[in-house]
């Protein structure tokens, strides 16, 4: 039924000027269009990210946002990392760490956080 239908990530905030400039300074996601003073819209490949006000923001403790980076993760964190963002380690079964990102045997994944604790990754897939 949706199989052809494009998902979209929506991500809860409560600063939108802040997390406007994390997406798209920080992120350098280029914002596509905004929907009055709630929500901002950000191009991310073939998708798109919303970002909108909520009260509830931060309050997911779960992934909230995926980035497939491949072979670039490497030079990803490191430009993340220059720009000041911090990324997280978890004690994950099966993992081991090089540097800031958690290795998966083939699989390489690092966390990091937005303004408003919402979790986001960049995968190698």
């Amino acid at each position: 039924m949706l199989a052809d239908s494009t998902a979209v990530a929506t991500v809860a905030v409560k600063d939108l000027d802040a997390a406007r400039r994390f997406y798209g300074g920080t992120l350098g996601l280029p914002e596509i269009g905004r929907q009055g003073e709630e929500v901002a819209i950000y191009r991310s490949g073939n998708s798109t990210v919303n970002v909108y006000r909520s009260e509830f923001a931060g309050t997911n403790k779960a992934t909230a946002v995926t980035w497939s980076v491949g072979d670039q993760l490497d030079d990803m964190v490191a430009a993340l990392k220059s720009k000041g963002v911090r990324f997280e380690r978890y004690d994950m079964p099966g993992a081991t760490m090089a540097g800031d990102v958690h290795v998966f045997g083939e699989v390489r994944v690092a966390w990091f956080k937005d303004p408003d604790g919402n979790i986001l990754n960049l995968i190698n897939r």
